[in-house]
C-alpha cells in the first residue's frame, strides 16, 4: 500500500498538515482556543502547566511544547504566551528551534493590550500560514517513516488476551518495514520489566528500563504512597484486572516480540533515524502518556481499551482498538477496531494485526478516525511535583 504525507523542512514526514496554536500556559489557553476555531485547519489544546512550576517540572512542559510545534503533522506554529508566565514565550521558541525550522510566530497577550488584540493579529497570521500549509502537496513518503507510538487505557481482560497482541503484531509488521514503535507507560512495567529488559539490545538498554521502572515505584516511595494504590483503577477492577502485575503482563503485549533498541525519557525527540522498538518513560496516564510520544515525533497513535474512551489528540490521529465485542458494539462512537474475532476464534493474532495494518496505512493517507471526527484534542503532560 502507497502512503503518501507531507515533506517538511527539517526532513520529516507528516501525515496531517496542522496549524498549532499552541498556548505556553494556562491563562493563554482560552485565548489560543478562540484564534484556532477563527481558521480552518488550526488545532489547539488546554495547556493546563506552564507556570508556578520549578525547573523540574517545567522541563517536561517546555519539552512536551515545544515536541508538539516539531510533531511531523504540524507545518508550522503561533506561539500564544500570556508575559508572565514560568515558561517565557522565548524561551518555548528557543526549544522550539533547537528541534525544528519550521514556520514559527509568536504573540503575547500582555503586550498586545488583551486577548481581543491579540485574536485580531493571531488570526490573521494564522490565516497567512494556513495558506502556506494548503499549497503544500502530498508526496510519497516510506513508512520508515512512521513513527507509532502505543497506548491502552480503561482495560480489561481482553486487552492483554486480544487487543494489544494485536498491537503487538501491528508493531512487529511496521519493524520489519523500517518504522519506529514506541512502547510507553513506565508504570505498567512493574512486575513485566524483566521479560522487557531480557529483550533489550545490550546492556546498557536492559539497565535503562530497569532503572526507570525502579525511579517511578521509588518517586511514589519518597512520598508515602503506593503506586498500587492507584494502579489498576476502579475501571480496571471492575473489568476483571485484579493486579498491576496482571496489567503490566498485558500492557507489554503492544511491544510485539522485537528487540528494544533504545530507552528515551519523557517527551524527548527521537532521531529521524530511528528504527524498531523503543520505549519511553511516560506515567499510566493516557492523555499524558500520549502527549509525551507526540513530542517525541509519533504521528499516529494506536490506542486499546476493554472499555473504550472517547480521548483524542489535537495534532495526530488516535485509531481506537478493543478485544471486547460488547464494548465494540455500545461504543462505536468512539472505537475504530474490533479484534474480538480473536477470543471467539475467528480470526488469529496475525490475520488481525494485518487488518489494523491497513486500517493504519489508510488512516496514514487522511481518513480521520472517530476521534478526529469528533473533535476531541484534550492534552495533559507529565509532572514532577505540585505547583509552587
Amino acid at each position: 500500500m502507497e502512503l503518501y504525507g507531507y515533506r517538511r523542512r527539517d526532513g520529516r514526514a507528516g501525515i496531517r498538515n496542522h496549524v498549532l496554536i499552541l498556548p505556553t500556559n494556562i491563562c493563554a489557553s482560552d485565548t489560543a482556543e478562540v484564534v484556532a476555531r477563527q481558521v480552518h485547519g488550526a488545532v489547539s489544546f488546554h495547556n493546563q502547566t506552564g507556570c508556578s512550576q520549578v525547573p523540574s517540572d517545567m522541563r517536561y512542559t517546555l519539552d512536551m511544547m515545544a515536541g508538539f510545534a516539531a510533531n511531523p503533522n504540524v507545518f508550522g506554529t503561533i506561539v500564544i504566551g500570556l508575559g508572565c508566565e514560568t515558561c517565557q514565550a522565548d524561551m518555548v521558541v528557543e526549544e522550539i528551534r533547537r528541534r525544528t525550522n519550521k514556520p514559527l510566530e509568536t504573540l503575547v497577550i500582555q503586550e498586545e493590550g488583551g486577548t481581543i488584540r491579540l485574536v485580531e493579529k493571531a488570526v490573521r497570521a494564522a490565516q497567512k500560514m494556513a495558506a502556506e500549509a494548503s499549497l503544500q502537496k502530498k508526496e510519497p513518503v516510506s513508512v520508515s517513516d512512521l513513527i507509532l507510538a502505543t497506548e491502552c487505557g480503561g482495560s480489561d481482560p481482553t486487552s492483554g488476551l486480544a487487543a494489544n497482541p494485536v498491537i503487538g503484531a501491528l508493531s512487529d509488521r511496521l519493524i520489519e518495514e523500517g518504522a519506529t514503535v514506541i512502547l510507553s507507560e513506565t508504570t505498567e512495567f512493574i512486575g513485566a520489566e524483566a521479560i522487557l529488559a531480557s529483550r533489550a539490545k545490550n546492556e546498557r538498554v536492559k539497565g535503562r528500563i530497569l532503572d526507570i521502572v525502579r525511579r517511578y515505584e521509588n518517586h511514589f516511595l519518597k512520598n508515602g504512597e503506593d503506586v498500587r494504590l492507584g494502579n489498576p483503577t476502579p475501571g480496571n477492577k471492575n473489568g476483571g484486572l485484579t493486579t498491576l502485575e496482571e496489567k503490566s503482563l498485558g500492557c507489554i503485549h503492544k511491544g510485539g516480540t522485537s528487540v528494544i533498541n533504545e530507552v528515551y525519557d519523557y517527551a524527548k525527540q527521537i532521531p529521524a533515524d530511528s528504527r524498531g522498538l523503543v520505549i519511553m518513560d511516560t506515567p499510566g496516564n493516557d492523555a499524558s502518556s500520549m502527549a509525551g510520544m507526540l513530542a517525541g515525533g509519533a504521528q499516529v497513535i494506536v490506542f486499546s481499551s476493554g472499555q473504550g474512551t472517547p480521548l483524542g489528540s489535537p495534532i495526530a490521529p488516535v485509531i481506537k482498538i478493543t478485544g471486547n465485542g460488547r464494548t465494540y458494539e455500545v461504543m462505536r462512537d468512539n472505537m475504530d477496531f474490533d479484534a474480538s474475532p480473536a477470543l471467539r476464534g475467528e480470526k488469529s493474532i496475525r490475520q488481525l494485526g494485518e487488518e489494523l495494518y491497513a486500517v493504519v496505512m489508510e488512516t496514514c493517507s487522511g481518513k480521520q478516525t472517530k476521534a478526529e471526527t469528533l473533535g476531541f484534542t484534550e492534552t495533559a503532560v507529565m509532572r514532577a511535583c505540585n505547583y509552587v
